[in-house]
């Protein structure tokens, strides 16, 4: 079994900062890259910013210079560091982990966690 879970949102001022985490565990064999995504009410999960196994990182370009994405060695935590905030970043923030699971039969797959909710106040 393969476990993605999320922590660190909250409110904020607009201005302010919040960190992210996620923790991928489990029965895993290996992870190719995590990321994060986000969505906001009335509208589509949109990429905020993934890092490969190899810390190659992507950004989109709404938050590039005010987001941070970053991962331990194992690539197993990953962390969104979230600077000058925007009221227009209030979403439900989404970790996904694209790995493969142990087992004979296993493939890479993106496994997603639960959610955590990140509002900024004006």
């Amino acid at each position: 079994q393969v476990q993605v879970v999320e922590s660190g949102g909250g409110l904020v001022q607009a201005g302010g900062s919040l960190r992210l985490s996620c923790a991928a565990s489990g029965s895993i064999f290996s992870i190719n890259g995590m990321g994060w995504y986000r969505q906001a009410p009335g509208k589509q999960r949109e990429l905020v910013a993934t890092v490969s196994s190899g810390g190659i990182t992507n950004y989109a370009g709404s938050v590039k210079g005010r987001f941070t994405i970053s991962g331990d060695n194992a690539m197993n935590t990953v962390y969104l560091q979230m600077n000058r905030l925007k009221p227009e970043d209030t979403a439900v923030y989404y970790c996904a982990a694209d790995l493969r699971p142990r087992g004979l039969l296993s493939r890479t797959e993106r496994y997603w966690g639960q959610g955590t909710q990140v509002t900024v106040s004006s």
